[in-house]
């Protein structure tokens, strides 16, 4: 468990939400600070007091967005599958030449963190084992995941079942990779692309689009 003593609170777009007279905090702050917590400390620290104490605000200013808090985790569970799972399904069905181009779109979910927050699905997933109806949410999101993968295979061509099989081991390993908290330099994440994309599709790379893939790495991770 991790303790926070002093407020946490970042505005995705600060001119979206603005605050306006006595109102120190918005919706998206509680928000934000919900998903810290429940990243870093489980869905049963996520209680309206202590959130409001980290915020350095009223427990009363809670009320102003949501009824409760299963309001406000009902909420957390919808930003996951907008962020998450809509994601994915978006960019599956962007439009792709061949299956490297597939691929590289489906890992661009992953290795930017403004498209997939991978610490909110694994804290989702961890609540999940103590819920049902999360859990249930879980299984529906990744069947459509998953789905929206096969498909992107079976319009280049790939019959049905190798579709299916493929596109699980595509979804499944890079699923892996965020579970098992995989840490690779740059370097080596990137000399791995080539291999991987031969192995996922049992084709030759696109090596055009394996190229603008990694450059958008290196962008985002200049490091």
């Amino acid at each position: 468990m991790s303790s926070r003593k002093s407020p946490v609170l970042h505005r995705d777009d600060p001119g979206k939400d603005p605050l306006v007279g006595h109102v120190k905090v918005t919706r998206q702050d509680w928000l934000n600070m919900a998903r810290d917590v429940l990243v870093t400390d489980g869905v049963t620290e996520l209680k309206i007091l202590s959130l409001a104490t980290r915020m350095g605000v009223s427990r009363s200013s809670f009320y102003w967005y949501f009824k409760d808090r299963s309001d406000l985790l009902s909420a957390l569970l919808q930003t996951w599958e907008a962020r998450n799972t809509a994601q994915i399904v978006t960019h599956c069905a962007l439009p792709a030449d061949n299956i490297t181009q597939v691929a590289c779109n489906f890992f661009r979910c992953f290795i930017d963190p403004a498209r997939f927050d991978s610490g909110l699905d694994f804290a989702v997933r961890e609540w999940s084992r103590r819920d049902p109806a999360v859990r249930a949410l879980v299984d529906q999101a990744d069947q459509t995941r998953i789905a929206a993968v096969v498909a992107a295979f079976e319009r280049q061509g790939y019959t049905p079942a190798d579709a299916d099989a493929r596109g699980r081991i595509l979804y499944f390993m890079q699923l892996g990779y965020h579970a098992l908290e995989v840490r690779e330099d740059a370097a080596t994440r990137m000399s791995r692309l080539e291999p991987y994309l031969r192995g996922f599709t049992g084709q030759e790379p696109d090596m055009q689009a394996v190229a603008m893939l990694q450059a958008e790495f290196q962008r985002l991770n200049p490091s």
